[in-house]
């Protein structure tokens, strides 16, 4: 039994599973003490009306500045949740931020948007012997985030870019990103973060190539669509690599027989998001024709989930918290297999906060099936506890 520490010193978490906007953000934001906070992130479920939200948010939260997007589940106090308005308050004497709307996204200019990227951190002066990373939340269904990642990299170099895109639960039919007080699509926020809490990056999936290959023979590329895997119509050949019957394809096969794409030494999940009439299947990242795609076999997700939780400083210190984005395949796979009880005591014992994605921006790759986060602990110049 994993031992249950308190809450987080540096951030407040509030949320609510209350129907009537107004009323859930005035209940999570009671926990949050506004004069002390720098800015809130809102992770918000798709049971939620968002003009009535962000009125909300405004009204409730005013003078406090608001970042987030709609989302496929979130992670909040006791783990796993799937209509919870979440807000974590991060406060002043630990953060300064600065933010941009970036949109359009399709069509999406690299320079452009590497150029926005580039003139904020340069105007965002810096704090002496703080930390700098960057935060960004996309739209999920924009099917760009892949070429964003790449333009942020390009414009913040060596700055660390963790992001997750906005989801719509399962229903895939509108995804948004809130900044400014508004709720926007076709769009990302960008979040320039400065802390003197130490920080590190974290990001693993459960899957491990197999001998499986397959040869991606003709693609819509801007879609995100494969007509014909190894020169067969996509979604038959794809049925007849896992062993199952066509009917039979469904989010649940999707999540737990994943295809993978090498770059570099390391393997991606490229997830399949549903079958496209005719025969083909669309995917929530990159794919192009002549691209070499594997078969993966999963390892055990909660025993990779405990791993890749478990850091610590260089004091060998557990974060204070971690601000988490989990692929929402990995919690349908999860529910599916009746472990969200052990894995929900497991995101509670290690303080992960956050929501569940229709993808993961780390390392200047787009991904999917994968858990990223930032782990925050106290800063080397005192103990928060």
């Amino acid at each position: 039994m994993l031992k249950v520490l308190p809450g987080p010193s540096t951030v407040q978490v509030g949320q609510s599973t209350h129907r009537d906007a107004l009323a859930a953000v005035r209940e999570a934001a009671a926990r949050i003490d506004l004069d002390q906070t720098c800015f809130v992130l809102a992770f918000v479920p798709n049971t939620l009306p968002l003009d009535p939200l962000a009125q909300a948010l405004n009204a409730t939260l005013a003078g406090v500045p608001v970042f987030g997007c709609t989302t496929a589940g979130q992670i909040a106090r006791d783990g796993y949740e799937h209509d919870a308005l979440l807000l974590i308050a991060f406060p002043k004497a630990h953060f300064r931020c600065a933010t941009q709307l970036l949109t359009p996204l399709k069509p999406l200019s690299i320079q452009a948007i590497s150029a926005a990227a580039s003139q904020l951190a340069t105007r965002f002066h810096r704090t002496a012997d703080w930390n700098r990373l960057a935060l960004t939340f996309a739209d999920g269904l924009s099917k760009q985030e892949d070429v964003l990642v790449a333009a942020l990299e390009m414009g913040l170099g060596e700055l660390p870019v963790f992001g997750g895109s906005a989801g719509d639960g399962l229903d895939f039919r509108a995804t948004h990103v809130f900044h400014a007080g508004r709720f926007h699509t076709n769009a990302a926020v960008l979040i320039l973060l400065e802390t003197d809490l130490e920080f590190t990056g974290l990001g693993f999936d459960h899957f491990l190539p197999t001998d499986a290959w397959m040869v991606v023979t003709e693609a819509n590329p801007e879609e995100r669509l494969v007509i014909e895997i190894n020169g067969a119509p996509a979604a038959p050949e794809y049925a007849r690599l896992v062993g199952v019957d066509l009917s039979e394809l469904s989010p649940s096969v999707f999540a737990e027989n994943p295809v993978l794409v090498r770059n570099s030494a390391l393997y991606h999940v490229r997830a399949i998001q549903g079958v496209e009439p005719g025969g083909a299947l669309s995917f929530l990242s990159a794919i192009d024709e002549g691209l070499l795609l594997r078969l993966g076999h999963e390892q055990e997700i909660v025993k990779t989930l405990e791993t890749g939780l478990d850091v610590r400083d260089a004091r060998g210190s557990r974060p204070d918290f971690i601000l988490g984005f989990d692929c929402v395949l990995r919690k349908l796979e999860i529910e599916q297999k009746q472990m969200a009880s052990e894995v929900s005591d497991i995101l509670r014992t290690r303080r992960v906060f956050g929501f569940n994605t229709y993808g993961e921006q780390h390392c200047g790759v787009h991904v999917n099936q994968t858990f990223v986060g930032v782990a925050f602990f106290a800063p080397k110049r005192r103990d928060l506890h």
